[in-house]
């Protein structure tokens, strides 16, 4: 059987001392270190918790940025190509108007030259009248000669009328 002896009443009052000493010396500075090393795990992890919900509100933020800066763009873009279309109508309607002015110019000065041409060919067959009047009237012949000289003079004066249309 055990025997209780001084030994063993010294071995165990000395394991409790140790036991208290461990404990004030030992166990509550490790068990301090872990619930602090606890705590600062915790904290982390808290504080990634926040991080991640702070990233994740900055990239939604940004994907609304983004999405705002693509449809400002698209308008962007859509305003050019308004502004370029009505630019381009512009520029077709006012060339459609210089060529229309152009045509009534053109017209205008044909029909100029059409007038001053009848006119000088009116001053021409004048001249022309005159001339074969004064043949008429100088040589004082007969039917048969005034004849031959109106038709010399209507073939003079086509040749001449034909000359200067040409």
């Amino acid at each position: 059987m055990i025997e209780i002896n001084a030994t063993i009443l010294a071995q165990i009052l000395n394991f409790l001392i140790l036991v208290i000493i461990l404990r004030a010396v030992a166990y509550k500075p490790v068990a301090r270190l872990l619930q602090q090393r606890t705590d600062k795990i915790r904290g982390e992890l808290d504080k990634a918790a926040a991080d991640r919900k702070a990233a994740e509100q900055t990239l939604a933020d940004y994907k609304s940025q983004l999405a705002d800066a693509h449809k400002k763009a698209q308008e962007i873009v859509e305003k050019a190509n308004v502004t370029a279309r009505q630019e381009h109508d512009a520029a077709v309607a006012e060339t459609r108007r210089e060529i229309e002015r152009m045509k009534l110019s053109a017209q205008a000065e044909i029909e100029s030259e059409r007038n001053r041409a009848f006119d000088e060919m009116k001053s021409q067959i004048v001249s022309l009248s005159l001339a074969a009047a004064n043949k008429v009237v100088s040589k004082n012949v007969d039917t048969k000669e005034n004849d031959k000289l109106v038709t010399e003079f209507i073939a003079g004066l086509n040749k001449n009328m034909f000359a200067d249309l040409k």
